[in-house]
């Protein structure tokens, strides 16, 4: 997995029904030198759509070597944010449950 567009072929791949039940989520993704995507996770299902959502819970907002690299597990996102290569805005804890959503394989 080497873009952003790979990394989000796969990650329905890895996403975890079982640990989004009972959720009602959108996780919005800005690539500040790509494109933006949005991730609905909706009681066990997630769909993932290109573009920009109304009203996302988070926007995480990042270049494309961060988003490549916490998804891959090469970044911690914790690091990420502390080192400012990943903003968050919204409910920014929500940000913790994206490994248990979608578990590194």
């Amino acid at each position: 997995m080497s873009n952003v567009a790979d990394i989000v072929d796969v990650l329905k791949s890895r996403f975890d029904a079982e640990a989004a039940e009972g959720l009602d989520l959108v996780f919005q993704f800005d690539i500040e030198d790509g494109d933006t995507y949005h991730v609905c996770i909706k009681d066990g299902a997630c769909d993932i759509v290109e573009g920009a959502h109304d009203a996302p819970n988070v926007t995480l907002i990042m270049d494309s070597d961060t988003m490549v690299g916490v998804m891959t597990g090469e970044i911690d996102g914790m690091q990420a944010f502390m080192m400012g290569k990943l903003r968050a805005e919204g409910e920014m804890m929500l940000a913790t449950k994206l490994n248990e959503l979608f578990p590194p394989q």
